[in-house]
Order: C-alpha cells, then sequence, then structure tokens
C-alpha cells in the first residue's frame, strides 16, 4: 500500500458536509483533518501500488459535491523515531 494526501478546498461553508462524505464513502480515507489556510481539508489515502493515483484523485475525491480544488502529495517513504 501506497500512502497519498491530498489537500481539499470546499465551496465556502461545505467542509464538513466534504468530509463526512468522504468519510462514508471513500473506503482508502484513513484520516481526514479539517485545516486553516488555502485548503479545508486534509485526507490520507492509502492506495494499492499498482493504483493509478491521477484517476483515483479525479474520480473519487474531486467528484464529491462541495469539492472546488485538490492537491495531491505523493510519498516515498515513512520515517518513524529510531529508525
Amino acid at each position: 500500500m501506497r500512502a497519498i494526501y491530498v489537500l481539499i478546498k470546499c465551496e465556502m461553508a461545505k467542509a464538513y458536509k466534504v468530509a463526512q462524505e468522504a468519510a462514508d464513502t471513500i473506503e482508502e480515507m484513513s484520516e481526514l483533518y479539517s485545516t486553516s489556510g488555502k485548503y479545508d481539508l486534509l485526507g490520507k489515502f492509502y492506495l494499492d501500488r499498482g493504483r493509478d493515483i491521477g484517476r483515483f484523485v479525479t474520480e473519487r475525491i474531486q467528484t464529491l459535491p462541495g469539492v472546488v480544488d485538490t492537491y495531491t502529495i505523493i510519498t516515498f517513504n515513512a520515517f518513524t523515531a529510531g529508525n
């Protein structure tokens, strides 16, 4: 599995509705946080290694009602304390 992070910008006053819809419908979602700044939400998603990340983002996240923009961060390595 590979972790990706997606920053999500929502329509005004829609962040909580978008967050609930994502939690209810996207099984690949591990965590979703509300944030401040340019983007309203930060999601962590786990995808199989061969999965098309662009297709996942455009078909599963960008199509959620109330989403107006996304910014995807692809990760390489996870580091933990003591490693």
